[in-house]
């Protein structure tokens, strides 16, 4: 299984078509937007301040915490330390280079993820993603099955990736440092982790957003005042730390800088792992978020990003680099040649948690693995929680397509079985991941991030226009000093009946709506 694994991963699904595809994807965006990550910052934060919300939609905050919920995890620490060691300190820089331009893709695919969202018909919640914008804006014309056909397929592979593969890494980053922390042995860590899950999810959408905007801020926060602290303490090694970053990700002949190609790789892949820019997980929280237009949301997640890689990411960086604590090895496995040591290590710690607990502990003393074991667990549990909503929210896509063809009795049914079928078997991901070798746990977490990244990338190549002249609406409005509202009808934006209906009551009942 693990060599299948391996080569799913390294041939077919994150061979370097789709390294240069998600780096060229962010340039064009990057590019035809006018660099909207830029120009639009002030934006992006005002939404997050002054953001709605309704009965049927989270405020634009609580849709962000969701997202980065599903961002920062086990990526932002044990990811770290992995792109370093395979990739040489070089990667971090790559990392940083997805990010910004990852921000503009995530515009594009949450800015579709508002256009498109629908009510679900069981709960009354907002309820959107790649699978609805797949389907709705190719809904008529000559391309309706081929969207029908994509969105069911982007649906079928969510479900699976968010359900069942992706939770597995962050299960075994948790119980890996809880073990390293506390000795906690990783049957009772997914014991525990398996019954906290289980209060949290079945509790709905409005549960998960007020546990990830009260959870996931703190903790990035925490984390953050932790590693400045570090950096402070090592503030002399800081300069020398950008200079390896920036030497190592591009002169081929200093140092280990032969693995510049590889630097490359090991930090787009962490990079899209991490602040999942492209991947299409960022719409289905975007989705949930009540909005007066769809650009703010696609704006708020956005900065999601900067937030994931610039600030967490960076901070696990600095923390393994400025302290030496890490190791730089030859290929792609940690039993290969070391081509560099930083020589604060003690032992032959495995690649992950461990490198930011000694780390931390070169500063704080005996306390860097309970802190890094404190801060996964947070971290990797809400990723967990916001892998669950994705995963439900491509059921009830799934379901609604079922729809058609019974009675609505008995699909209320069937989706109430199928939810806890779904419930129990994130369940046992999280319980199998927990017990699983850190190896085959990264792979089924790569494989479930490459087959999204794949689909929804191609997608929004397609529907692309859609987001822009969205964009170019809100900034028409925003120029007009007004509070942008959104009517798809004069854009030729065809297909976005939620917005068409609230287009149409606000003209119906202007002070009402």
């Amino acid at each position: 299984m693990s060599d299948l694994l391996a080569t799913l991963n390294d041939k077919y699904i994150w061979s370097p078509a789709l390294i240069y595809l998600c780096l060229g994807v962010g340039v064009y965006f990057s590019i035809r937007s006018r660099f909207v990550q830029v120009r639009q910052i002030p934006a992006m934060v005002g939404q997050l301040i002054h953001g709605e919300k309704s009965a049927s939609g989270v405020s634009s905050f609580q849709a962000l915490a969701m997202s980065l919920a599903g961002r920062v995890g086990t990526g932002n620490i044990a990811g770290v330390a992995t792109a370093i060691a395979f990739g040489g300190p070089g990667a971090v820089l790559w990392m940083w280079v997805m990010a910004f331009l990852g921000a503009s893709t995530s515009y594009v695919e949450c800015t579709l993820g508002q256009i498109y969202k629908e009510r679900d018909r069981l709960t009354g919640e907002y309820r959107g993603g790649p699978a609805y914008y797949f389907r709705r804006a190719l809904a008529k014309g000559k391309y309706a099955v081929v969207g029908n056909v994509y969105g069911l397929l982007f649906a079928a592979v969510t479900v699976l990736a968010c359900g069942l593969l992706m939770p597995m890494v962050q299960a075994n980053s948790m119980a890996v440092a809880m073990k390293g922390a506390w000795g906690i042995e990783p049957w009772v860590a997914a014991l525990g982790t398996v019954i906290v899950l289980a209060f949290v999810i079945i509790g709905g959408v409005k549960r998960i957003a007020t546990f990830a905007s009260v959870v996931v801020p703190f903790m990035a926060i925490l984390y953050i005042a932790a590693a400045l602290i570090i950096m402070a303490f090592n503030a002399d090694a800081i300069p020398g730390v950008f200079q390896l970053i920036v030497r190592e990700a591009f002169d081929l002949s200093a140092g280990f800088g032969a693995l510049v190609g590889t630097a490359v790789m090991w930090g787009v892949k962490r990079g899209v792992y991490s602040n999942e820019a492209g991947q299409g997980t960022g719409p289905h929280a975007a989705a949930a978020a009540e909005v007066s237009h769809p650009a703010k949301q696609g704006l708020a997640q956005a900065f999601a990003v900067y937030v994931d890689t610039l600030f967490v990411c960076s901070a696990t960086a600095f923390i393994i680099l400025s302290t030496g604590a890490y190791r730089v090895f030859e290929g792609d496995s940690a039993s290969g040649r070391v081509l560099a040591d930083g020589g604060a290590l003690v032992g032959d710690p495995e690649v992950g948690p461990a490198y930011a607990q000694q780390g931390f502990d070169t500063v704080f003393n005996g306390s860097g693995a309970s802190f890094i074991a404190i801060s996964l667990a947070f971290f990797c549990f809400t990723t967990i929680v916001a892998y669950y909503y994705m995963a439900e929210t491509n059921l009830r896509f799934l379901m609604g397509r079922f729809a058609v063809v019974v009675i609505p009795v008995l699909n209320s049914a069937l989706g109430r079985v199928l939810t806890m079928l779904l419930q129990v078997l994130i369940l046992a991901s999280v319980a199998i991941g927990a017990v699983s070798t850190a190896k085959d746990a990264w792979a089924m977490g790569d494989l479930g991030v490459g087959l999204m990244a794949w689909l929804n990338i191609i997608g929004i190549l397609v529907l692309q226009n859609a987001a822009f002249t969205a964009l170019r609406d809100f900034e028409r409005q925003q120029k007009m000093g007004i509070d942008p509202q959104f009517d798809p009808t004069p854009l030729g934006i065809v297909n976005a009946t939620f917005w068409e209906e609230r287009a149409a009551s606000r003209r119906a009942d202007p002070v009402d709506a």
